[in-house]
């Protein structure tokens, strides 16, 4: 397997497993969601886990691929601020809990980029 094709579907996993965890525990989702999005935190929760599920699916399939992942990379660009909400609400955690929350904000570069370097590279069945 090509290395480009490796990556398509490591970034694919990753966002399969990101998607499934929001609909399996989605309570930890809720608390990241900016208080400014109208609605309930849940509804953002099944839809931001039901988008991940599909930018997966989109990814796996080379057809599908470079448009997927520059939806991906759009993506993890627009889930930012909750990322940044969460690093607010739990500064105030444990040590571990406020490390993990201010990891993720630096992390959302490399997803983005990860994610245009698979939309860059041509998979099988891309033209």
């Amino acid at each position: 397997m090509p290395r480009s094709e490796r990556s398509s579907l490591l970034l694919a996993g990753l966002l399969a497993t990101a998607g499934v965890a929001h609909f399996a525990s989605p309570k930890q989702f809720d608390a990241t969601i900016p208080r400014a999005l109208p609605g309930k935190p849940r509804t953002w929760t099944y839809a931001s886990g039901a988008v991940e599920l599909a930018l997966a699916a989109g990814i796996a399939v080379p057809r599908t691929r470079r448009t997927a992942a520059l939806a991906a990379a759009a993506f993890f660009v627009g889930v930012f601020p909750a990322n940044v909400q969460m690093a607010l609400d739990w500064r105030d955690r444990p040590a571990p809990q406020k490390a993990a929350a201010l990891g993720r904000l630096p992390l959302q570069i490399p997803l983005v980029l990860w994610a245009r370097s698979v939309a860059k590279n041509k998979g099988e069945g891309q033209s």
